[in-house]
């Protein structure tokens, strides 16, 4: 391993999963995406993550990813930490997404295990392991059972954490005992982030070191203010922000996300609806339906 590749990533806080931003005609539109950025920095977000389930990494060709990439660690001129989703169907793609990242001059990375194949214990380690013995970039590994239909055990993370850049994971099991499994076994070895925006005080209350946030993309403030409030042990207020917030939050947790953070995104003046297809922009009742879960938050968007 190259050391000259080795940073450091202080895991805490709250950390956008961003979304791209387009034009109608489906063009990366760099100027909204920096106005959104810019939103964030302002709010006083921890970190930032690129090219994930949000950001429609799926439908963004390798090139396109890697200029946003480049600019948004240009434009943030090492201020946040800046993350790349690495979401791969085999080991060999997945290190070139890792050298790119590298190359460009990324603080970390948040992996994903293989994508449409469900290994067993030896073949996700063996996945997890040979990414991290790849780079001296620290890992964050994404353990989504319900999405990506495999479970990164306890079992799993005891050989993992013999590679010192695994050192974060983004908790979405849905279960959320496992913040305090985690904790008891691992202590501060592993950093825990909140990956579902809809348990996001409960995990925190359970000692999560940070948030991997979705509509933070349209509100911004209100979720930073939300994990202040946790950390200063001011729960009343807490409770709350989240009790108003949680008809927003659950947009997080619906097949389509993207175009209901976006949605938000456009109604809050920093983004917009355009997504890439197969994603269509929403119409008809699901459009007014979700058009009205947002407009009656900003109605009655509490102060702080």
């Amino acid at each position: 391993m190259d050391n000259k590749n080795n940073r450091e990533i202080q895991w805490n806080g709250v950390f956008p999963a961003l979304t791209t931003k387009f034009f109608p005609d489906g063009e990366l539109d760099f100027e909204l995406f920096f106005k959104n950025l810019d939103a964030q920095v302002n709010a006083g977000v921890d970190g930032v993550i690129l090219g994930g389930t949000l950001g429609e990494a799926n439908a963004l060709r390798s090139e396109e990813k890697m200029e946003l990439t480049r600019q948004v660690i240009e434009h943030l001129q090492g201020s946040l930490p800046v993350v790349m989703n690495i979401a791969e169907g085999s080991t060999r793609d997945a290190l070139e997404r890792v050298k790119e990242a590298e190359d460009a001059g990324v603080d970390g990375l948040m992996v994903l295990p293989p994508m449409r194949y469900l290994g067993d214990h030896r073949e996700i380690v063996t996945y997890f392991s040979e990414i991290a013995a790849s780079t001296g970039l620290p890992m964050m590994i994404y353990n989504n059972p319900v999405d990506y239909k495999t479970l990164v055990t306890l079992e799993m993370f005891d050989e993992l954490l013999g590679h010192d850049n695994i050192q974060a994971v983004k908790e979405s099991t849905r279960d959320i005992t496992n913040v305090t499994r985690l904790i008891n076994r691992y202590g501060d070895r592993l950093k825990i982030f909140c990956g579902v925006d809809t348990l996001a005080l409960e995990a925190l209350l359970m000692g999560a070191h940070g948030w991997v946030a979705g509509l933070v993309c349209a509100f911004p403030k209100e979720t930073v203010a939300l994990y202040k409030l946790v950390r200063e042990g001011r729960m009343n207020e807490a409770l709350a922000l989240y009790r108003w917030f949680m008809p927003l939050l659950e947009l997080d947790i619906h097949p389509k996300l993207v175009q209901y953070i976006k949605l938000a995104e456009q109604m809050e003046g920093i983004g917009s609806e355009y997504v890439r297809a197969p994603r269509l922009t929403l119409t008809g009742e699901e459009r007014e339906r979700v058009t009205s879960i947002i407009q009656k938050a900003i109605e009655t968007r509490p102060q702080f």
